[in-house]
C-alpha cells in the first residue's frame, strides 16, 4: 500500500507507528551518488575495468567496500579500496553533500517527539561520521554505524544490532528500517525490524514492502498524521 495518502485513509492506520527508526545515509537521508559514482568509476577505470553508468552504479553499489571490492578488484582490493577512498572524499569536498527532500524536517521531527533515530550504512563509518558533523545531523542521531563497525555489514543483522545496542534498544517490528535499496529491506528483515522504501511502488511490490514514500518530506507529513490520534 502507498502511505503517501490523503489524510481522511492515514488516521485510521494507528497501529503502524515506530519506536524508533533506523535510516540508510545514500540516497536515504543524503544524495551523494554524485561523488560515489565519479570514484567508483575512477576507480574501476584505473584497474582496467569498464565504468558504470548511473542506474549501474545504484544497482552494484548497496553492498559495503569490504565485500564489493574484492569481486570487483580481486586480490588489489585493498589497494583499489584506498584509492576509491582519497578520491571521493576529494570529489565529496569538491560537490558538497546534498540533503534528500525533507530529511532535516523529518529528522527534526523525529528528535522533537523523542524518537530514537539511528543510521546504519555501508559506507565507511568514518566517513559517514564526518558527513554527519558537516550537516550538523550528529545531534538528531543516538547512534551512526558505518560499514566495519560492525562484525559484518548489511544486509547482516549484526550491523542493525550494533546500531541498536549503541543507542541502548531492543529491535522489534515497531521499529522502522527506511531505506532505498534491496540490501536495506534485507537487513531490516533481518534483524526483525519493519521495512520503509524510499522508492516507486513498483520496486516496493518486486521487494514485497507494504510501507513506501517517494523522499523523506513524505514520511514526516505520514507520521504527523497518524501522531494526532495516537495523542488523543
Amino acid at each position: 500500500m502507498w502511505l503517501c495518502q490523503p489524510l481522511g485513509y492515514i488516521e485510521f492506520m494507528t497501529s503502524i507507528f515506530p519506536r524508533a527508526v533506523i535510516f540508510d545515509w545514500d540516497n536515504t537521508l543524503v544524495d551523494s551518488w554524485g561523488a560515489i559514482s565519479e570514484a567508483v568509476n575512477f576507480a574501476r577505470a584505473r584497474y582496467g575495468l569498464p565504468t558504470w553508468n548511473r542506474e549501474e552504479i545504484l544497482a552494484n553499489c548497496t553492498r559495503s567496500a569490504r565485500e564489493a571490492f574484492p569481486d570487483w578488484f580481486g586480490d588489489k582490493w585493498e589497494q583499489a579500496w584506498g584509492e576509491y577512498y582519497d578520491y571521493f572524499v576529494k570529489v565529496r569536498e569538491r560537490m558538497g553533500i546534498n540533503q534528500a527532500h525533507g530529511a532535516t524536517e523529518l529528522l527534526e521531527w523525529l528528535k522533537q517527539n523523542n524518537i530514537p533515530a539511528m543510521v546504519v550504512s555501508n559506507k565507511s563509518g568514518t566517513h559517514l561520521r564526518q558527513e554527519a558533523v558537516h550537516l550538523d545531523w550528529n545531534k538528531y542521531f543516538a547512534s551512526i554505524v558505518g560499514a566495519h563497525d560492525a562484525p559484518c555489514d548489511k544486509p547482516a543483522r549484526e550491523h542493525a544490532d550494533k546500531a541498536l545496542t549503541l543507542a541502548g534498544l531492543e529491535g522489534g517490528a515497531d521499529i522502522w528500517f527506511i531505506g532505498d535499496s534491496e540490501t536495506d529491506v534485507a537487513c531490516a528483515r533481518n534483524a526483525e525490524c519493519t521495512p520503509v522504501l524510499i522508492g516507486a511502488p513498483e520496486k516496493a511490490r518486486r521487494l514485497n514492502v507494504e510501507i513506501h514514500f517517494p523522499d523523506c518530506r513524505a514520511v514526516v507529513e505520514y507520521l504527523k498524521n497518524i501522531a494526532k490520534p495516537l495523542s488523543r
